[in-house]
């Protein structure tokens, strides 16, 4: 099990609660994962996302290799802007991982990867360029620098009084290195983040981010773990690897089902891993697509879970991929895989419980609305 840099300050300072999520042992929750929800959608909060995979590629092909890897058309993307998510596919048109993607440079990119993945992924450029023989280099930077992310509509009101009031000057996906927060200086800040607030994800090294935590926390940021960034991403209906998509065929449709959108597929790109698999099912048409699942308020305590069915006049129609407690709505929600055929916003839905039908309905995504 591999530990975050600062796991131990988490721990013994800020009194965090531990647990697995991807093969790290993590901060959960600090205090009550529904306050920490709260603050980060209603004022701000951080979170340490250090279990991340952190990989640079550097060399002269390093386009050409992103491009056979990834769905999206990375050329397209601007210096020192992110462009993602966009999905690695495998030949099935299974998603290995949905990823983000930094251009410093033709020559110099940073990928974050989910935390699972890293070794993977890594394993997998390795074998790429020595099989196409591409002139590109890759670097592991997890556990050279740490990472946080500063989530919340008042991120950019704590990032001016930490002095680093030309955070507000960055537009979305763009990112600067180098640039000093509170009189140290960061590997990166970018504005992004994955709770579907306004916020920044900065990378330094563990030292600098401590201090900056420490800052955080005098200027009233509340520290938030895993569980609330689970429902963060719940109510704005972002994917999990494992849970909505995966390499295994026979347990995970085609990454069409997803409905990823902002462009996660371009479809005017060729030549990539998994294309024949993913333009059939484009023509044939896909049987399992992912939607939203909101219990109705008489069973809004229940929470539907990973593998629960569901089902429409007593007929099997799908099953539940993750779900939460949405914190905002006051009610359980699901992401799920339902039958395209019945997959018709707003009409009720059977959950299976443990043997039991509660009611909920089908809903697109987002949740929330922002």
């Amino acid at each position: 099990m591999l530990r975050t840099l600062l796991l131990d300050y988490h721990v013994e300072k800020l009194g965090a609660d531990t647990g697995e999520f991807g093969g790290w042992i993590v901060p959960m929750k600090y205090t009550s994962s529904i306050e920490e929800h709260m603050a980060v959608r209603r004022n701000v909060g951080f979170f340490d996302v250090s279990h991340m995979g952190r990989l640079r590629l550097k060399g002269s092909d390093v386009i050409s290799f992103i491009q056979y890897v990834y769905t999206r058309d990375l050329e397209k993307t601007k210096e020192f802007f992110l462009s993602g998510p966009t999905l690695a596919l495998n030949q099935w048109a299974r998603v290995k991982d949905d990823e983000m993607l930094y251009r410093i440079s033709d020559e110099d990119w940073l990928v974050v990867t989910n935390a699972p993945y890293r070794e993977k992924m890594i394993n997998y450029f390795r074998e790429i360029i020595e099989s196409r023989k591409y002139k590109v280099e890759v670097e592991d930077l997890t556990f050279k620098y740490a990472m946080i992310a500063l989530q919340g509509p008042k991120a950019p009101e704590i990032m001016e009084s930490l002095g680093a009031s030309w955070a507000s000057d960055l537009r979305i996906l763009e990112f600067r290195m180098n640039e000093e927060i509170a009189g140290s200086k960061y590997y990166l800040v970018s504005r992004s983040g994955w709770t579907g607030e306004d916020g920044f994800e900065i990378w330094g090294e563990s030292k600098a981010i401590q201090a900056l935590m420490e800052k955080l926390i005098e200027k009233g940021v509340k520290p938030c773990g895993v569980i609330a960034r689970d429902s963060l991403r719940m109510e704005m209906g972002f994917v999990l690897g494992e849970h909505e998509y995966g390499e295994d065929p026979l347990k995970f449709p085609c990454a069409l089902s997803l409905r990823y959108g902002l462009g996660a597929i371009d479809w005017g790109k060729h030549g990539f891993v998994g294309e024949e698999a993913l333009r059939t099912c484009r023509k044939e048409g896909v049987r399992w697509i992912r939607v939203g699942i909101k219990m109705k308020k008489k069973f809004a305590r229940i929470i539907p879970r990973q593998g629960y069915r569901l089902f429409i006049e007593g007929v099997f129609v799908g099953w539940i991929t993750s779900g939460s407690f949405s914190p905002v709505l006051k009610r359980g929600i699901a992401q799920a895989y339902i039958d395209s055929r019945y997959a018709l916003f707003g009409e009720p839905v059977d959950i299976e419980v443990r043997g039991k039908l509660y009611s909920g309905k089908i809903a697109d995504f987002p949740f929330i609305s922002k």
